[in-house]
């Protein structure tokens, strides 16, 4: 997949505001693989929204979205399911991790699925973001900081087009934050991936290629 065009998309409860300044909402914008996009938030604006509308979790928005000037709307749910294990990654705000398994069986979950990395680049991960000695640990005895990065683990594990990261470090330090960067920089270059990331005020420190205000 190329590229991912928003037409005159709207978040449906949006609907009759009319005070609504966006770079983003109502707009007709492009998002093109192998660039790196920020999108400013602030809270209740659609953020999250926006990235379940593209993942095709939620469909309850007006206009149009395509990939590859296809509508995501004619998708069928084997479509969708293909899209999402080779095409689409997504980072949730919320992080979906399964508090009952650890840190490394929520990953090897996905992974199992995929294929896509060896478990040496997977300790690897564990160690440069220094949760290596949480890797046995159930997560939900783990800090959200520590879960944020088992959660960026788990989205590279798959290849993907598009990567979308809702929030990724508002409970890291600009240390970790940064390490968390770099990583997901790294693998998104050795992919020829774009990058999507979400914010409401603390981003990763990207060499972005254009920045929305939603």
């Amino acid at each position: 997949m190329q590229q991912i065009q928003l037409i005159n998309t709207l978040p449906q409860v949006f609907a009759d505001r009319t005070d609504l300044q966006s770079d983003v909402w109502h707009r007709d914008i492009t998002l093109r693989r192998g660039d790196t996009y920020l999108i400013e938030a602030g809270s209740g604006t659609g953020k999250s929204s926006l990235c379940s509308f593209v993942y095709g979790y939620r469909n309850d928005y007006q206009g149009t979205i395509l990939f590859d000037s296809v509508d995501t709307r004619t998708f069928s749910v084997s479509q969708w399911t293909e899209l999402r294990r080779r095409h689409l990654s997504l980072l949730w705000q919320e992080l979906r991790l399964f508090p009952e398994l650890t840190a490394l069986e929520n990953v090897q979950l996905k992974n199992r699925l995929t294929g896509f990395q060896r478990s040496k680049q997977i300790d690897q991960w564990f160690e440069l973001l220094g949760i290596a000695d949480r890797r046995d640990t159930l997560v939900a005895r783990m800090s959200f900081g520590q879960q944020q990065r088992v959660a960026m683990i788990r989205a590279l594990c798959q290849p993907f087009d598009f990567i979308f990261i809702d929030e990724p470090i508002s409970h890291l330090d600009d240390h970790n934050a940064d390490i968390m960067g770099q990583l997901l920089q790294s693998e998104a270059q050795r992919q020829g991936a774009a990058i999507v990331t979400t914010s409401i005020g603390k981003h990763l420190n990207l060499n972005y290629t254009k920045i929305f205000k939603l």
